[in-house]
């Protein structure tokens, strides 16, 4: 049975909700797309040739994938337990808890960086404190500007999106399956594995998608934290467009790779999605 009030919906007035959405669509992403690959073509495709044979260009996507693959990992195995935490809370309590857990995805990637050199730089807090239990403030002030610091980074803002994507799972998961594993004589990692496990992994799979291609496109916080010392493809985009660079054709070329990459792992993260909505109960016959 059709819903009747779409049925009753003028066709104008839904081509007139949507123009906004079209428009900001075509003008904030089509058409700026469409500027960068007729930019990365202009050449005959000669562009992708001079990127593909950089050593440099390969060194940085190994780098990326790297760096969207660990830090994701990390933030979804932390997320993972902070969400089954909160999913076990009362609703008042769980609100204010997810208040503060997203805090973090309100600030700007320079924000972040500027917020962890001043608590975990050469100066700051928590290396002072450590340099007073004999711990040397340069190796320790040193490690939030390598590549392990800019991992640790990332995972500030990463972890509340794997929560979010996961905790309405495990608020909506019935606990009397565990329990029921449990009385027939699994233990309690057997029957979360068994049990839980299976029904939450398209979610897991989702936020660590969202979250590399999060991870896979951001600039903001490398660029703060190690400038060029790390090479990762949006770093050496930024290198290209910047004031010392010149090849702006090769610059189109490595931002159609880049988004191609991130479009990649979101359409992995949509068809996990797809796989936790409920299918749609056919009509009876009669």
């Amino acid at each position: 049975m059709s819903d009747g009030r779409t049925a009753l919906t003028p066709p104008g007035v839904r081509v007139a909700f949507a123009a906004p959405g079209v428009v900001v669509l075509l003008l904030f992403f089509a058409l700026p797309l469409s500027v960068i690959v007729i930019e990365a073509v202009s050449e005959g495709g000669s562009a992708f040739g001079r990127l593909f044979q950089d050593p440099v260009f390969w060194k940085g996507l190994q780098g990326t994938l790297v760096l969207g693959t660990v830090a994701p990992l990390v933030s979804v195995a932390v997320g993972m337990a902070v969400a089954m935490h909160l999913s076990r809370l009362d609703q008042a309590t769980r609100t204010g808890l997810l208040f503060v857990i997203s805090l973090p995805l309100t600030f700007s990637g320079l924000i972040v960086a500027y917020g962890f050199i001043l608590v975990f730089g050469r100066a700051g807090f928590v290396t002072l404190l450590l340099a007073e239990f004999g711990a040397d403030p340069a190796v320790v002030g040193g490690l939030i500007f390598s590549p392990a610091g800019l991992g640790i980074a990332y995972t500030y803002y990463l972890i509340p999106r794997v929560v979010l994507v996961v905790l309405p799972v495990l608020i909506n998961f019935d606990t009397a399956q565990i329990a029921a594993a449990r009385s027939l004589g699994a233990g309690v990692l057997r029957a979360y594995l068994d049990v839980l496990l299976p029904q939450i992994f398209p979610s897991l799979l989702a936020a660590f998608c969202l979250t590399s291609a999060v991870a896979i496109g951001a600039y903001g916080t490398a660029l703060a934290l190690v400038g060029t010392q790390v090479n990762i493809l949006p770093l050496m985009l930024y290198s290209k467009i910047s004031e010392t660079g010149s090849d702006f054709p090769a610059a189109a070329a490595l931002s159609v790779v880049l988004m191609g990459i991130c479009c990649v792992v979101i359409s992995l993260a949509e068809i996990a999605t797809r796989r936790t909505r409920p299918a749609t109960t056919a009509p009876a016959t009669k």
